[in-house]
């Protein structure tokens, strides 16, 4: 396909399932297309430029909640090159999730990504780019720390796999999550005793911090914070779930291994709405 095609049709077209995260391709779905996917997405970002994407004709791109057109508005005007990463990798729903940090003009930014691929081609681009101001809590601004994300690599070791005898499996790690939101804050469990939670980067608050453990499962009612959107990368241990937080539209990463969690990460900007209701 031409990139004009996928551009164009970005402001209007919906992927087929978008924002359910299901329906991927998994037997042409591997671990290395999901990583250069999410290399060449950086590499075309910093270029301002999407034609070298294997993008979809359907292809939807967000950009904190609102459909904008790939390449002409928002980071993609404005993007250098990426500082650092950190991602999930799902085959099973062909999809990614990336917590990055990334220039937006002189300034370092922290910037979610999700990549939903069908047939090898993008359908789906949902961004989060978290700018001063983007995230207030009780109504004051909540300062991103881009240090403290990139420090993150290294102590919660998130693309570090987990050793086989190790791993959760994939209904344990998206079973956290599910229990995360639709019990949350009582829902926070099996948090090692230096598990940080940081938001945007910043607050490096411990795990447990104003939450708790019910020793129940998610039942019937409604959830506390509805998930959108679910999945896991069960090679690194990482649980991802999306839903909206206090009029902010959140991404959340935990990295898991023996049953423990070792850290939480939540990217959030402000928003209306997701964009993939």
């Amino acid at each position: 396909m031409s990139a004009g095609s996928g551009v164009d049709s970005a402001t209007t077209g919906t992927a087929t399932g978008a924002g359910t995260g299901g329906g991927g391709n998994s037997t042409a779905c591997t671990r290395e297309l999901l990583k250069s996917t999410i290399d060449a997405y950086f590499e075309a970002l910093a270029a301002h430029d999407p034609s070298t994407l294997p993008l979809a004709n359907s292809v939807k791109f967000t950009e904190n909640g609102k459909a904008l057109t790939l390449g002409q508005e928002g980071l993609w005007k404005t993007a250098g090159a990426l500082k650092y990463a950190h991602s999930a990798l799902d085959t099973e729903t062909c999809s990614s999730a990336s917590q990055a940090v990334v220039p937006d003009g002189s300034m370092d930014i922290p910037l979610a990504l999700r990549l939903k691929l069908q047939g090898q081609e993008i359908t789906e681009i949902e961004t989060i780019a978290v700018r001063p101001g983007d995230y207030k809590v009780s109504g004051q601004n909540f300062a991103s720390n881009t240090g403290a994300i990139i420090a993150s690599g290294d102590t919660v070791k998130w693309e570090e796999p987990v050793p086989e005898n190790e791993r959760n499996s994939r209904d344990e790690l998206e079973g956290w999550m599910e229990k995360y939101f639709w019990m949350f804050p009582r829902g926070v469990c099996n948090t090692v005793s230096n598990c940080k939670r940081i938001e945007n980067g910043g607050g490096s608050f411990t795990c447990s911090a104003g939450a708790s453990c019910d020793p129940g499962q998610p039942g019937s009612g409604s959830p506390a914070l509805p998930p959108r959107l679910i999945f896991a990368d069960v090679e690194r241990g990482i649980g991802v779930g999306f839903t909206m937080f206090m009029g902010n539209t959140d991404m959340h990463m935990f990295k898991m291994r023996g049953g423990q969690v070792y850290g939480v990460s939540a990217f959030l900007g402000a928003a209306s709405s997701s964009g993939w209701e």
